[in-house]
């Protein structure tokens, strides 16, 4: 079962942005490493204060934003 509180967002913590709880470490920066090539064992190596469950967590509050019901269009490269 996902514990729902992994993930928290704070005015006063990195701007607002969704954290892993108890930490600095924004959803987006675990979307920009994954989309950088980083591996799970390379993220928790920088990030000792991170869990594997914080990831997973973090992947799943992104998965669940975009679930929602608006459709964002995307600009197809000009050849």
């Amino acid at each position: 079962m996902k514990d729902p509180g992994l993930i928290t967002s704070n005015p006063n913590v990195m701007m607002g942005k969704p954290v892993i709880r108890g930490t600095r470490i924004t959803v987006e920066l675990i979307l920009e490493k994954f989309a950088a090539g980083q591996t799970e064992q390379e993220i928790l190596r920088a990030h000792p204060h991170i869990t594997s469950e914080g990831i997973r967590a973090a992947l799943a509050f992104a998965a669940e934003a975009l679930q929602a019901s608006v459709v964002y269009p995307l600009e197809r490269a000009v050849s």
